[in-house]
């Protein structure tokens, strides 16, 4: 569960949404609280885009509700929403300086010269900008564009801000070094952030809460350990991080099957002999010498990854994702081993 408990700044309410006919989103229902970090997370196509854009009022539900602060918003247009949006094109004045960007906004609002100035910089500071007021935000590279970007939107002092994959243009190193601002930004100011991604390290890292999605529906909701450690179906388990799946049949709590062997586990709930789907983490895989393991395999592959090796590993008609910081050669015999707490237990999906 998250950590907040205030009633939702934001409530989403069945909502649906269709383009000629192709539905996109079907029954969203969703609450983000007040100050939370949310990150919506899916592959391309899965409807996250379209969220954001029913949040900032670019397009209407089909059906459905959304409330921002217990009010219905659907009608009211984008510049009339306490709600700002930073997309992964910036979108920056070419022809403006880095404070006239900024300031695009507040002046528009037609606020004083001199409360616009202080507004202004106390944004270069948050966004370790200061000085660069009088640059072309064309001489700027990619990282402190994004960063102008987000100024921009964070100084009309909106209640909710939307990310729509702000990272996705900026190198490996970049996106690593503004994660972690972004969460120190979204702390400090006390903002709601709804930010969408496919990269599930970045969902992981800065969440309070995530939502994973896939075909227009939400899969799971929950905090980034639930959804790594506890994902409720194929779809998530495999589209966060790397998984082992294996048919399995439930035989009493705390009591699992699968490949021919019984072992002891800690989820329970299920009918007797119920067929299930068994999940382990390729980290909680232990390799041990053949004699010591529940299982024998033979290693088929091994690749290093830098701070471990991702090896595949072959027992009877299972292939085995193992990650180790100890290789094995390939073509030896290794024992596998796991514990209790690392046997994930979901149910069968139909068809499945």
């Amino acid at each position: 569960m998250s950590a907040f408990v205030r009633d939702p700044i934001i409530r989403m309410v069945r909502v649906c949404k269709s383009y000629g006919g192709h539905q996109i989103l079907f029954d969203v229902s969703l609450d983000v609280g007040e100050r939370e970090f949310l990150t919506i997370l899916g592959p391309s196509g899965c409807g996250k885009t379209t969220i954001l854009r029913l949040l900032g009022g670019f397009e209407a539900p089909s059906s459905g509700e959304i409330f921002l602060e217990s009010r219905p918003v659907t009608g009211i247009p984008p510049y009339r929403r306490p709600i700002n949006t930073v997309f992964q094109k910036y979108s920056l004045f070419s022809h403006l300086n880095v404070f006239e960007n900024i300031a695009f906004g507040l002046k528009i609002r037609k606020l004083p010269r001199a409360e616009i100035g202080a507004k202004v910089l106390r944004m270069l500071e948050l966004v370790n900008l200061k000085g660069y007021e009088k640059r072309g935000v064309n001489s700027l590279s990619g990282g402190q564009q994004q960063r102008i970007a987000i100024a921009r939107a964070l100084v009309n002092e909106p209640k909710v801000l939307l990310l729509d994959e702000p990272l996705g243009a900026l190198d490996l190193y970049l996106r690593k070094e503004m994660q972690l601002e972004l969460k120190n930004m979204q702390t400090s100011l006390g903002i709601t952030f709804i930010y969408v991604t496919h990269d599930q390290e970045e969902a992981l890292t800065m969440s309070d809460k995530v939502v994973v999605m896939n075909q227009g529906r939400i899969q799971q909701m929950g905090t980034p350990q639930d959804i790594y450690n506890e994902p409720t179906n194929v779809f998530t388990s495999r589209f966060i991080g790397e998984s082992n799946i294996f048919d399995g049949v439930m035989e009493r709590d705390f009591l699992v099957a699968f490949g021919g062997r019984e072992y002891p586990c800690v989820d329970k709930g299920f009918a007797a002999g119920e067929a299930v789907h068994v999940v382990i983490r390729p980290e909680d895989v232990e390799t041990v010498e053949p004699s010591e393991g529940f299982l024998c395999a033979r290693v088929l592959s091994s690749v290093f990854k830098g701070v471990h090796y991702e090896m595949l590993a072959r027992e009877d008609v299972r292939t085995w994702m193992i990650h180790s910081t100890r290789s094995r050669a390939v073509g030896s015999e290794i024992g596998i081993r796991f514990g209790p707490e690392d046997i994930h237990v979901m149910k069968r999906e139909a068809g499945k």
